[in-house]
């Protein structure tokens, strides 16, 4: 079965720890016999600049000299970091869109995983401790972020198959059960683009548990925080820990028992058909 966790920061100071309690907290739920596991994190924006997260198959030939080719295709500096078989792109906030045609022209088969002024995403077949390890997970900083580690029931076991999902800029989802109508859902999705047209991440969850039928929850992250959806029967299992310096929450509340102060959080299921969400 698939398994969520995610993590929101209250305390600044937790920040440099972020990678490391969110990479812990996925690996304990490998025991639901994951085939794969993915995690997206947000870190502080500067106002500047924007970031593509994107995933190659042939790293070594397709990473070489991109930074490059695309400073020289867009006319503007473009910096590269590398990680296994993914790498972040950063280049000015105002060329991103520019940057995204661009990586087709130049590199044709590089895939982007996300796209915005903060997110990050890192998801590979495998269990949850050695896509921890290829990616270096635990060294990651950042304000939050969610993770997530699947059992393919209905798709591929493979990367792209794999949570989380850019769902748009510095957006993204991962989701434990079954849609019975989620292709009707995403032509209507495509048609309205509801937060693109200003709804909150509130509102945008408050609608979907209007249009969604099935058996779900739902973790979704944004720039400025995280929300969490479960559906009206929630037969899923869901748990949310709150203290001073955090929100958790875990598909099981084994996933939340390493964090610091658990023991004097206040920790609840989540009711169906309610959406909690917390902001920075």
């Amino acid at each position: 079965m698939c398994g969520i966790v995610g993590l929101f920061l209250k305390d600044k100071s937790l920040e440099p720890q972020l990678g490391a309690m969110l990479s812990k907290m996925l690996i304990s739920l490998t025991d639901r016999g994951p085939d794969s596991a993915g995690i997206a994190i947000y870190g502080k924006e500067d106002g500047h600049s924007a970031k593509l997260t994107v995933r190659s198959q042939n790293p070594e030939e397709d990473f070489r000299n991109l930074a490059e080719d695309l400073s020289e295709r867009l006319g503007t500096d473009v910096a590269i970091a590398r990680h296994s078989t993914h790498a972040v792109l950063e280049m000015p906030a105002e060329d991103l869109d520019r940057a995204r045609e661009a990586l087709g022209v130049v590199r044709p088969d590089v895939r982007i995983l996300s796209a915005g002024n903060t997110i990050e995403i890192y998801k590979e077949v495998g269990l949850p401790e050695s896509v921890v390890q290829r990616f270096r997970l635990e060294e990651m900083k950042g304000t939050h972020g969610i993770g997530h580690t699947r059992m393919a029931t209905e798709s591929a076991v493979t990367t792209m198959g794999a949570h989380p999902f850019s769902t748009g800029p510095d957006q993204c989802l991962v989701h434990n059960g079954s849609l019975s109508n989620h292709n009707n859902l995403r032509r209507a999705l495509i048609r309205s683009a509801s937060m693109a047209k200003g709804k909150n991440l509130e509102e945008a969850l408050e609608g979907g548990l209007k249009d969604l039928d099935g058996f779900y929850t739902f973790v979704v992250g944004t720039k400025s925080g995280f929300g969490v959806v479960r559906d009206p029967v929630a037969c899923k299992p869901a748990v949310l820990a709150e203290t001073d310096r955090y929100v958790a929450f875990g598909t099981e509340y084994r996933a939340l028992v390493s964090l610091p102060g658990i023991d004097n959080a206040r920790i609840w299921e989540p009711e169906p058909s309610t959406v909690y969400f917390w902001e920075h």
